[in-house]
């Protein structure tokens, strides 16, 4: 079993919850890609924050009032699997049902900027749902204190709804000194849904990823940042899965690498399609799945619906040996270019066995700069590979 923690020692947003999940690992190019589809490409670098390295995401978004049901329209349009724009959805359904408490009903948000926000929460359910965790457990939420300018004036930091929002996702606080908003109405929304996922209680497991997300601010004094870990239990070698296959014989080239392509968007542990030759010597294809234990009518669905198929062998809980996983993002600058690269270590007892970059991101930070692809990956993977002989994984 996963496990996630999250330590908002510093607060939390909206885009410090996505930097700190993508340094854990979170699939980079599905964030982009979910951002993008409802705001436009976010820029997610490297940066410091007194003296630690951080993710850093900006969506370039302006900030606009925008109704309940707009807002929903918007999330509708993602590019996202369903679960995401389902988390997205409550999640700003939590932010309206804080603000309502707070200002009566009202028509439209008031302290949370549409396209930012939207951008913000997208993202980080992406994250969220590509690390594929089984338990959340939150450190208190550090609050700052003072005022801030809302819609009706000064406001109290921190803020009313954020106040609400914690209140009704049983989120704990802690009210410190520090002069400045450190927890935002959407950092807090996000928060308790991912909380409300299956909360766990137990401290104990393997690291497998930390990251850190870095705030807009940054003071000399203390690092801005939020902090994720992810951890599990380290005898889990062994993994179930499904299995499904199905043979198609009147599907096009496009049909097949599109229905692949939303498998694998969807969820799937993996999706591929081998040529075969099928009875009177008529060419076709095999589609197989590979999927969690229990997911399989969903998948079964999704190629019916996409390939037409009539029959799908669905074979149940098969036993497979995984080696233990871990990914650092790390950044590689070419020229005046610079790119956060997932890096994937594989581990065995305790032993680094390979190092690999993430696909896409290396595709397109290697179109981007117009050098090879294989270059990129060898700066990505020797950098990583630096890391991990020396022991600073961490």
């Amino acid at each position: 079993m996963k496990t996630l923690l999250l330590d908002p020692f510093s607060g939390a947003a909206g885009d410090m919850i996505i930097g700190a999940l993508l340094g854990c690992g979170a699939d980079t190019t599905a964030v982009t890609t979910a951002m993008a589809s409802v705001v436009g490409p976010p820029a997610i670098t490297m940066t410091d924050r007194c003296g630690i390295r951080a993710v850093q995401v900006k969506t370039g978004a302006g900030k606009k009032r925008a109704t309940i049901e707009e807002v929903l329209e918007r999330l509708g349009e993602a590019n996202a699997p369903d679960e995401v724009i389902a988390m997205a959805e409550r999640i700003f359904l939590r932010i309206h049902a804080g603000e309502s408490v707070i200002h009566g009903e009202h028509v439209h948000f008031h302290e949370v900027g549409a396209d930012d926000a939207i951008a913000d929460v997208v993202g980080a359910c992406t994250a969220f749902c590509s690390l594929a965790v089984d338990h959340v457990i939150i450190r208190p939420v550090h609050l700052g204190t003072g005022t801030l300018r809302g819609s009706h004036g000064n406001y109290p930091i921190p803020s009313p709804a954020t106040i609400e929002i914690l209140r009704e996702g049983r989120i704990p606080a802690r009210f410190t000194d520090a002069d400045r908003e450190l927890c935002t109405p959407t950092g807090a929304a996000i928060l308790a849904e991912f909380a409300s996922r299956g909360k766990g209680d137990s401290g104990e497991g393997t690291i497998l990823g930390i990251g850190y997300g870095a705030g807009t601010r940054n003071p000399a004094d203390s690092p801005n940042v939020l902090r994720a870990v992810l951890y599990g239990n380290e005898s889990r070698e062994v993994g179930t899965i499904d299995i499904l296959e199905t043979n198609v014989d009147d599907a096009t080239g496009e049909v097949i690498a599109y229905t692949l392509e939303r498998l694998m968007r969807e969820g799937a542990r993996d999706a591929t399609a081998s040529p075969l030759i099928m009875k009177k010597g008529r060419p076709g294809t095999m589609i197989r799945v590979i999927c969690g234990h229990g997911d399989s009518d969903r998948f079964c669905a999704i190629l019916s619906e996409e390939l037409g198929t009539l029959g799908i062998r669905c074979i149940q809980g098969v036993h497979r040996s995984v080696i233990e996983r871990s990914f650092i993002a790390t950044e590689v600058a070419i020229g005046d270019q610079r790119c956060l690269i997932p890096v994937k270590i594989g581990w065995k007892n305790g032993i680094a066995l390979s190092v690999k970059a993430e696909y896409e991101d290396t595709r397109r930070f290697s179109e981007m700069t117009g050098t090879r692809y294989q270059a990129v990956a060898r700066i990505a993977e020797d950098k990583v590979w630096e890391q991990v002989m020396g022991g600073k994984c961490d």
